[in-house]
């Protein structure tokens, strides 16, 4: 079987990119041709068929007339199309697995996609098919207000970025795609890492109006191992921004002084949550760690807590954990629940609800460590047996089959 993969960026800037070039890694272990397709971008000498990447939209440069006048090829970026349109006519693949098109390929290769006769899957891992601004939450709460294709409230909102620029760009962008429709008609299967997300993208678009299936991200649970452990305190460790509810965690610690907590991470919340941590004696704030620095975190916890108040899809963060055999807090939210539910890995609470936090935390510090230790050893078994190469292929060849015939 023969698969070209599209995705805006080649050079890995973000979980996005890891995913794509991890499901071409497993394919191509399995015997599979793949050839990736990406926008042009510097630094990809060498790398097969670049030269035949498109350019995409310069929207960070320049005067605002400049990047004005970029607003339709970020939206449909026709040079795109036709390079897009190339490479399957010198490819001649099978099925075409799209990731994140937006702005940089945008989804005028799935008209040339559509136009060639060749099945699309395509894996949303963000909100922006229904949401403008990607997730679904803007200003500190949860927004639904452009159900229903009212997509002007992207602008009303200033949801994107804070900005009536960008908002009023993406508002553009969501209209000019549903006119098209360059979504229901020219995708196969939508696949989804949560039910979640699934569930709300037939809330916004009707149920029996797209094909959906399930593919969960691939992830190297022995790269993340931890050497068996019970730890003391309570983590935290990821971006440190407002919609990953770190606040709700300081406000926990705050009601549980006995109970040590320790934050790793950087974002723009940094200063502010250093400054709770200089009021408060149980909580750290050690800025970002990698690698083997943040295993040493790891193997220090008693349980990672995961506080997120917007609908987080497939948080990587879980199964980092899980992967060190630390059971994880979550909040009910997106697809979080779906990850801990699967098993006896840890604890759910209302999101943004610092007292049930708390009430969690004591929870947590009174279980015997042979319990913590056991649901840490159930989490990192989990990890192993439901994300393996094996495990992921599988499912990528069912979804194929599916398409294709």
């Amino acid at each position: 079987m023969r698969i070209l993969l599209a995705h805006n960026n080649y050079t890995i800037q973000g979980g996005a990119e890891v995913f794509f070039h991890e499901v071409g890694r497993v394919l191509e272990a399995h015997g599979h041709q793949v050839l990736r397709f990406s926008a042009a971008e510097p630094g990809l000498e060498g790398v097969p068929h670049a030269e035949t990447f498109p350019e995409a939209a310069d929207y960070k440069s320049g005067s605002l007339l400049a990047r004005a006048l970029q607003l339709p090829k970020m939206i449909y970026n026709r040079e795109a199309k036709a390079a897009f349109a190339r490479a399957i006519q010198r490819f001649k693949p099978d099925v075409i697995h799209a990731f994140a098109i937006y702005i940089q390929l945008t989804p005028s290769i799935l008209d040339a996609a559509r136009e060639a006769g060749i099945p699309v899957v395509i894996s949303c891992n963000d909100y922006k098919h229904i949401c403008p601004n990607y997730k679904l939450f803007h200003h500190g709460h949860i927004c639904e207000d452009c159900k229903g294709g009212r997509f002007r409230k992207a602008f009303t909102n200033r949801c994107c970025h804070g900005s009536a620029a960008i908002s009023a760009a993406s508002m553009a962008e969501a209209y000019v795609h549903e006119w098209m429709n360059v979504w229901r008609k020219n995708v196969s299967m939508f696949l989804f890492a949560s039910r979640f997300m699934a569930g709300k993208t037939l809330e916004f678009w009707g149920e029996d109006t797209v094909r959906i299936g399930y593919l969960q991200n691939p992830f190297d649970a022995d790269k993340y191992h931890v050497d068996a452990h019970v730890g003391d305190y309570m983590l935290y460790f990821g971006r440190l921004i407002d919609e990953k509810g770190v606040d709700t965690l300081a406000d926990a610690a705050a009601l549980c002084p006995d109970i040590p907590v320790v934050i790793v991470g950087d974002g723009p919340d940094l200063e502010k949550l250093e400054g709770r941590a200089r009021e408060l004696d149980n909580l750290r704030v050690v800025g970002p760690a990698w690698g083997d620095e943040l295993a040493k975190w790891q193997q220090g916890a008693r349980a990672v807590v995961v506080p997120s108040i917007w609908h987080e899809n497939f948080p990587y963060v879980i199964l980092q954990a899980f992967a060190a055999s630390n059971p994880v807090i979550g909040t009910r939210r997106g697809g979080i629940p779906e990850l801990i539910g699967a098993g006896p890995h840890g604890w759910t609470y209302e999101a943004g609800d610092a007292a049930a936090l708390a009430a969690l935390m004591r929870e947590v510090r009174d279980t015997p460590d042979a319990q913590i230790a056991q649901m840490g050893a159930a989490a990192c078994s989990y990890t192993r047996l439901s994300f393996s190469d094996d495990a992921i292929y599988e499912r990528l060849q069912e979804i194929y089959e599916q398409v294709i015939t």
